[in-house]
């Protein structure tokens, strides 16, 4: 008798996960303000893109076509995220996230160069890149800044499925969005106790399905691969004229 395959998690599932909470996010930026669970659930889409541009990094067949890919859907891009982040065409002060992802890249690039060489070149190296993201994450005024650019080399320093990677993910994960991003937060009321829950802590909820994943692709054709690229553009530009015909 022919057993049934478990469901298993795949690169596809964390794409559609990844879109669907950042289309949730950006609804409440734009058409349905007010949802603040719209941007809680929002939270864990970039881990999970972070997690997947990693993952793209390692797993592609050509590192060369990955990046000018990704470099074309960052310029073509950055119109739709000016009009929504900044209501116009040109908005200087803040970047699209795909800018993010690529210094990201160069980044994991410069470590890799390394990685035969002595533990303390490989550690000066992860430090000093570490530093360098954080420095151009700000001065570049990419979406999510220096805290996007380390989320970045976090899931590149810390790949691997043992329980130290996935606590060091954790630990990082926590500190970046609970004390670098940190922002709005919620009162809590629990046994005579005030506390406070940071929306950004969220984002650490990505790591369950980043965990959860096993490495396989999953479902992907020309028009899934299409569909990765051009959901980030397209939603946003749809959203802006939804919003400039409603309001």
């Amino acid at each position: 008798m022919e057993q049934k395959k478990s469901f298993e998690l795949t690169s596809f599932h964390l794409h559609i996960i990844a879109m669907a909470a950042m289309l949730l996010d950006h609804l409440w930026i734009t058409v349905v303000p007010g949802n603040g669970w719209m941007t809680d659930i929002g939270r864990i889409a970039f881990p999970i893109f972070a997690f997947m541009t990693v993952e793209g990094f390692f797993n592609t067949k050509n590192l060369k076509k990955y990046v000018k890919r990704l470099f074309a859907f960052a310029l073509i891009s950055e119109v739709p995220f000016n009009l929504v982040a900044g209501g116009s065409v040109f908005y200087p002060v803040h970047q699209n996230v795909l800018w993010t992802f690529l210094i990201g890249i160069m980044l994991m690039q410069m470590n890799e160069k390394v990685k035969n060489k002595s533990v303390a070149v490989r550690l000066a190296t992860g430090a000093g890149t570490a530093a360098l993201g954080f420095i151009l994450g700000l001065v570049t005024f990419t979406d999510y800044n220096h805290a996007g650019v380390l989320t970045v080399l976090v899931f590149y320093f810390f790949r691997g499925k043992s329980w130290k990677h996935f606590a060091a993910q954790f630990v990082c994960l926590w500190y970046i969005n609970t004390e670098i991003l940190s922002g709005f937060y919620y009162p809590v009321y629990i046994f005579g106790m005030n506390f406070e829950v940071l929306r950004q802590s969220f984002a650490v909820f990505a790591l369950l399905p980043v965990w959860l994943y096993k490495g396989k692709q999953g479902f992907y054709n020309k028009t899934v691969k299409a569909v990765y690229y051009w959901f980030y553009p397209a939603h946003l530009f749809v959203l802006w004229c939804i919003k400039e015909i409603i309001y």
